[in-house]
């Protein structure tokens, strides 16, 4: 009986994290409650409270099951990207995707309401670092570049920057086309970069 009550157990964690995503997305912070997560995941607030006995635990782990969960996403996707000109395109592309789908949205409710208490903020930015790290170092090596190189590194970070401010931008609106249009251009620019970079290394200057 162990076994299928263990199974129970999961099933209902994955079922609250998944919708406290979902909540964060779609109804912001303050509407982001346990009763009102325990309501949509289809539990009762009590079998809420028993994995989550307070608000910020539970959104502190949703957050970390849907990183995760995007991240190993990512990596299992990474097989699909095309080789050669247009793998970078690819990639830029995928990290906007990131910063542009629920996961974002519900984080930056998370990130906004940190903002103005210190015990959230505490609790949050562990959690921030270990994203920004993680993504960064996925980006190096979808890309397949030095992540030892300052100027490669610079490079990166700027691609997510990009990404976090087109998820930004399309927060209010569907500004879909125009960023379209900017990972297009970026896409192209960042290739020529990091060509660059990649013949700087293959061949140093003498002297």
């Amino acid at each position: 009986m162990r076994e299928p009550q263990q199974d129970r157990s999961r099933l209902t964690r994955q079922r609250l994290l998944e919708a406290t995503i979902d909540c964060l997305a779609e109804q912001g912070w303050a509407a982001t409650t346990v009763g009102v997560v325990a309501q949509r995941a289809g539990v009762s607030r009590g079998a809420a409270q028993h994995h989550f006995p307070t608000r910020e635990e539970l959104i502190t782990a949703a957050l970390e099951y849907m990183f995760d969960t995007r991240m190993q996403m990512a990596r299992d996707e990474a097989g699909k990207l095309p080789e050669g000109p247009g793998r970078t395109a690819a990639v830029v592309a995928r990290l906007v995707d990131y910063y542009s789908g629920t996961l974002f949205k519900a984080a930056l409710q998370v990130w906004t309401a940190a903002a103005s208490d210190p015990a959230l903020r505490e609790r949050i930015l562990p959690l921030e670092d270990r994203f920004g790290r993680t993504a960064h170092r996925m980006a190096v090596d979808q890309l397949g570049v030095d992540g030892s190189d300052p100027a490669v590194r610079a490079l990166v970070q700027a691609t997510l920057d990009l990404a976090r401010g087109l998820g930004l931008a399309d927060v209010l609106t569907d500004d879909s086309r125009r960023r379209a249009e900017v990972v297009s251009s970026w896409a192209g620019q960042l290739e020529i970069a990091l060509a660059g970079r990649s013949s700087a290394t293959a061949h140093p200057a003498l002297g």
